[in-house]
């Protein structure tokens, strides 16, 4: 099911709306468990009523009326559900309150799993997941964790839009009431004093009616001013709402970014330790190694190189898009290159400005299309097993310091392969018998 992430990651952060990313969750539901069934559960906090059920099914949603208060829930399942982040497990009740939600039972009678969704620190709706009884293996509610907390995150952004959407609404209302209530006495009272004018007479009680009128047509006005005023004053309350719900938008898309990078490292991790246990060919694994990274990071031009039989040397392991006329086995001297250098201070070396990275050539080569670059030592147990060298990013991307902490990681993973599969000498070997 994690193979999946990336691309329920995408899914969720195109989706349109909350149908569009429920279907996406319940088609990645299916990738991993065919009989599970999952469930989105509208919270009224006002009443603490569970509302109405959304079920994702063959490409569309399907609604259902709910109708019942939250406290028919145990207690420490509501506890529970209500600070969200994680699957509660109902465990021998599960029959008895999937029938409550509305969810056909498992003849077997299932188990069912409850995680709850919050904005702004309040319980807005709950997510349900009811999965058939197994014998073995992992709980399907442990392996869409993950997923759970990609859906998470959409359901958010989701709020917040239809947050803003009812403000918007709400002031437009309040705003047309008072307009049409202000004109509405404005007209009356104008009729009033047109027909007083038109029946006056020299009468002292005549003239009385006819200031009081005008008294009355300015307190009018008055409290249209004072109306209009409110009305101002609450369109900048909620345009400043509106920027903080903005604000809150960009954080949230900054924290689905960083977990989406995450999750892909993660993929690309196991997609190389999968690797490792399918191939003992020095060659295709050195290869696979240098494509995960090179892959995570975008990179367009990217080498291996491992420590060389001759003293304070690297050799040519592995390479994508450089010239042709460097070839596998190729030396570099420990203080020469970029690659020379990074072997003889044992640290990263990041190069952002294009000016700055011309200085470096990346493995002699002289026409680099962007001027950034990462230059990272393998080093396990204290000793230098080589350096990776990452250039030219897809569409003149910039590396930065987090690009760094990344392929730290994925370096420690490429140092510990080839440590373990003994790849510095049977690549070599390798290479000079070709």
């Amino acid at each position: 099911m994690s193979r999946a992430l990336p691309s329920l990651a995408h899914a969720l952060a195109v989706a349109p709306d909350l149908n569009a990313a429920l279907i996406a969750m319940g088609e990645a539901l299916l990738d991993g468990d065919r009989s599970a069934v999952i469930a989105l559960l509208r919270y009224d906090g006002r009443k603490e009523m569970l509302r109405e059920r959304l079920t994702p099914s063959g490409g569309h949603v399907e609604s259902g009326i709910v109708d019942t208060t939250f406290d028919h829930l145990p207690p420490n399942v509501r506890t529970l559900v209500s600070g969200g982040g994680q699957f509660v497990d109902l465990g021998e009740r599960s029959v008895e309150y999937a029938r409550l939600l509305g969810l056909t039972p498992f003849a077997d009678g299932g188990l069912l799993s409850l995680r709850g969704l919050t904005t702004d620190g309040h319980l807005a709706a709950v997510l349900a997941l009811y999965e058939q009884r197994k014998m073995f293996g992992t709980r399907t509610s442990e392996r869409f964790a993950s997923s759970a907390a990609l859906f998470d995150l959409a359901f958010a952004r989701f709020a917040d839009r239809e947050a803003r959407d009812e403000a918007v609404n709400t002031l437009e209302a309040v705003t047309q009431r008072v307009h049409g209530d202000y004109v509405s006495r404005l007209s009356e009272l104008e009729r009033e004093l047109v027909s007083a004018k038109e029946g006056a007479t020299t009468g002292e009680h005549d003239a009385t009616n006819r200031l009081h009128i005008e008294q009355e047509l300015r307190t009018a006005e008055e409290n249209a001013r004072r109306a209009g005023h409110r009305a101002q004053s609450l369109e900048q309350q909620l345009m400043a709402a509106v920027g903080q719900l903005e604000q809150s938008h960009i954080e949230l898309h900054r924290r689905h970014e960083s977990l989406r990078q995450k999750t892909r490292t993660l993929y690309l991790l196991e997609r190389a330790l999968a690797l490792d246990n399918t191939t003992g060919d020095p060659g295709p694994l050195v290869d696979g190694l240098l494509a995960m990274v090179g892959d995570d990071m975008q990179a367009q031009r990217c080498s291996l190189m491992l420590q060389a039989p001759e003293p304070e040397s690297l050799y040519l392991a592995a390479a994508r898009g450089l010239l042709p006329h460097i070839q596998l086995g190729q030396r570099t001297k420990y203080g020469k290159g970029v690659a020379g250098i990074v072997a003889t201070t044992r640290e990263p070396l990041l190069v952002q400005d294009v000016s700055d990275g011309a200085m470096h050539p990346l493995l002699r080569d002289e026409f680099l299309t962007t001027g950034s670059f990462i230059s990272f030592p393998l080093v396990y147990h204290g000793e230098l097993l080589g350096v990776v060298n990452l250039t030219n990013r897809a569409k003149r991307g910039v590396f930065i310091e987090e690009d760094v902490e990344r392929v730290r990681l994925l370096g420690l993973v490429i140092a510990l392969m080839v440590t373990r599969a003994q790849l510095v000498d049977r690549l070599l070997a390798s290479i000079d018998g070709r």
